[in-house]
């Protein structure tokens, strides 16, 4: 998921990976698809990050051409401490169009607080985006993603240990890996004997 366009930004900050690692995984909004531009920046910066991508037919002065683009417009995941990556938001250029997400503080009405994702989900996700597979498929997040399922894990083949949720999509049942109120990929035709229930959530 390296792939990135050249783009000028000044250096100027470290990626937190002493021994105290503070570092949390924090989905972005990118305002105005510049995903690429600014995932060139974190990586000359040396900031760790997560930019799903999957090919696409594109129409473009070259012709119809299978190309590798963000599978999720405007999204970006940052691997980072809050006060770094807020530092850099106000004074690097390059990362400008980024946007921190929100969700309602719970049993504080009308607070928000800033979404941060769990390392072994984000673990979990990312080993399922980063397969180049055709059963592997992004889906817009929505309510019927965040409606509950049968928890399970994959015990063989490709996506052995991988986590999700049975649903169905179009009559067909899927193994659908979430990050909640952010993202979600499904894996299709996994075999139920492929299949073991999970009884507790253990990715906090």
């Amino acid at each position: 998921m390296g792939h990135g366009v050249p783009h000028s930004c000044a250096v100027t900050s470290s990626n937190g990976s002493d021994a105290a690692d503070t570092r949390e995984w924090f989905p972005m909004r990118v305002t105005y698809n510049r995903e690429l531009k600014v995932k060139s920046c974190l990586d000359e910066l040396g900031i760790e990050n997560f930019l799903p991508m999957q090919y696409k037919i594109v129409d473009d002065r070259k012709g119809r051409r299978m190309q590798r683009v963000p599978a999720i417009h405007n999204l970006l995941f940052i691997h980072s401490d809050e006060d770094t990556l807020t530092t850099l938001k106000r004074t690097q250029r390059g990362l400008e169009p980024l946007r921190y997400m929100t969700r309602p503080l719970a049993g504080v009405p009308g607070m928000k607080e800033i979404i941060r994702v769990p390392h072994l989900q984000m673990e979990n996700f990312m080993r399922v985006a980063t397969i180049d597979d055709e059963r592997v498929m992004f889906l817009d997040y929505n309510d019927f993603i965040a409606r509950p399922g049968r928890k399970v894990r994959i015990t063989e083949g490709l996506f052995a240990g991988v986590e999700g949720v049975v649903k169905r999509i179009k009559n067909n049942r899927h193994v659908v890996v979430q990050i909640e109120g952010v993202a979600a990929v499904a894996i299709t035709y996994v075999p139920a004997n492929c299949l073991t229930a999970v009884e507790e959530d253990d990715d906090k």
